[in-house]
């Protein structure tokens, strides 16, 4: 079908938010944690910014920071179905999701390494890390409430850094998919995290054009506590 949509002579986003809403195995958009709960359920990926060269991109700038800053403990909120982390070099992790279905994949996937742990977000005990990871997934939290209650758990759970990697942006798009919400996070921070600095700005090497399956209005930005 995703190939058939390919294909309408019509814009390609315009048919990507007609998959999603009339398609896509969900009547009516029930909220960002049942959205990613019932994707994964129903056999869906973390999307396609956990692979392929997205993937490769994103471990290959998260790799040298933590090589550079010699991390040695990573947290992530939203590890997904694992795929980008295939890519990751962490010497100890602990991802959390929302999904039970997406636990259990990276569960299986690393079973045998047991430098990583796996958890429900609602398990969350105040663990901390040097490092804090949001790989795509603040332009999905739809509600605010959600969003504010994940910001701050994403920065007050880091001793050290922070890595995000989103939009920027309250400007949402003329046609966009009912699980997007651009967010202006960076405000965020300033108005309720003002100890946390902007220290480095990456920008993608693959930026958004027309809607390409592989490419991604997301960037890199990197947190340090002041």
């Amino acid at each position: 079908m995703k190939e058939l949509i390919k294909k309408i002579p019509i814009v390609r986003s315009i048919a990507r938010v007609i998959y999603f809403t009339a398609v896509a195995p969900f009547k009516s958009f029930p909220g960002s944690r049942d959205y990613w709960k019932q994707r994964y359920r129903s056999g869906g990926t973390s999307g396609a910014g956990s692979y392929g060269r997205l993937a490769q991109f994103k471990a290959e700038i998260i790799n040298g920071i933590v090589r550079e800053k010699q991390i040695t403990t990573v947290i992530e909120y939203g590890c997904g179905d694992g795929n980008q982390l295939g890519f990751s070099e962490y010497p100890l992790y602990i991802g959390f999701d929302v999904s039970q279905e997406a636990i259990s994949r990276c569960q299986h996937q690393f079973a045998n390494d047991k430098k990583k742990t796996f958890k429900l977000i609602d398990a969350y005990t105040n663990e901390t890390a040097q490092l804090t990871i949001s790989l795509d997934v603040i332009y999905h939290l739809t509600e605010d409430d959600v969003f504010n209650t994940y910001m701050k758990r994403l920065f007050d759970s880091s001793t050290e850094l922070v890595i995000i990697y989103s939009s920027d942006t309250d400007k949402q798009s003329r046609v966009q998919a009912p699980h997007v919400k651009h967010r202006k996070f960076s405000k965020w921070v300033e108005e309720n995290r003002p100890e946390w600095k902007l220290i480095r700005h990456i920008p993608n090497r693959y930026p958004y054009v027309d809607n390409e399956q592989e490419e991604t209005f997301a960037d890199f930005y990197l947190y340090a506590k002041a």
